[in-house]
């Protein structure tokens, strides 16, 4: 019933808002693989590093949803421990990252603190090209280092941006590759630049679960239309579903924030 309710008020909260205004850009440079800007790059469907039992557990599934069902890959007591590498950013990019973290936590349990000593953290860092994070709680055997990573090259800092890599390392994997998304959208396969289909590839029920909450097109954690394209054409569109006249004024890969549907879900899978 409370679900039933906080939907129901998300749904009038979509029919009665202002369309969302995408702040991407969607050019064929931005996502070019060879370029390994934004998410769109060299990793799991762009932007994810996967452990090899995860990606054995997702790559070739059919049938699935967007947040992770092993527990053992949330963060323990809800608390996700980070080090910024400061040489890599500057002040205003440092502020936009802590305002990032700052935004999952006012909106859930979740709490961010600072790495002490060597003990597991996300390291947030910006050498690298490219928008990408792990999984979920990584944390290594005592053969490897204590710790994981999130990269933010200069490209990535968008508030929704650096939200979407931190909902990735708390364990979300992207909207459209739900169990059910070909009921809501069309995947456009002819317009996929050749041999990145996989990316398109929907998650194992047994792996990812969608915490019971409808497939959501303003997702901060959905492609934008034109994800991995070869001509610049659109490689996902929009069904006229009933959902998504609810949520009219949604644009899929919209990178300003998370959307009532990723709260909803966030909630669902530490704060339950």
């Amino acid at each position: 019933m409370f679900f039933n309710t906080l939907y129901y008020l998300f749904v009038l909260a979509v029919i009665n808002a202002a369309p969302i205004e995408v702040d991407y850009d969607f050019s064929e440079k931005d996502y070019s693989l060879n370029d390994g800007v934004g998410e769109l790059g060299n990793y799991f469907e762009g932007d994810m590093v996967l452990t090899p039992v995860q990606y054995s557990a997702v790559a070739d599934a059919q049938g699935g949803r967007n947040g992770l069902r092993d527990v053992t890959k949330r963060w323990p007591e809800q608390i996700v421990v980070y080090h910024i590498i400061d040489d890599d950013f500057d002040e205003d990019e440092v502020e936009m990252i802590e305002d990032g973290l700052a935004d999952i936590a006012n909106k859930s349990c979740i709490t961010f603190r600072k790495r002490k000593g060597d003990e597991h953290a996300v390291i947030i860092q910006g050498s690298a090209n490219g928008c990408f994070s792990g999984v979920g709680y990584n944390k290594p055997d005592d053969s490897e280092e204590a710790s994981q990573v999130l990269n933010l090259a200069k490209g990535c800092f968008k508030h929704g941006t650096i939200v979407h890599e931190m909902l990735h390392t708390l364990g979300f994997y992207h909207m459209q590759s739900a169990y059910d998304r070909d009921e809501y959208v069309e995947i456009v396969w002819d317009n996929i630049k050749e041999g990145l289909e996989h990316n398109f590839a929907k998650y194992n029920n047994d792996t990812v679960t969608d915490f019971g909450v409808p497939y959501d097109y303003g997702s901060v954690m959905h492609y934008p239309e034109v994800a991995f394209s070869k001509n610049g054409n659109r490689t996902i569109i929009p069904l006229e579903s009933l959902l998504f006249i609810l949520q009219e004024g949604a644009v899929i890969g919209q990178r300003k924030r998370m959307s009532e549907s990723d709260i909803i879900k966030l909630n669902k899978m530490y704060c339950e």
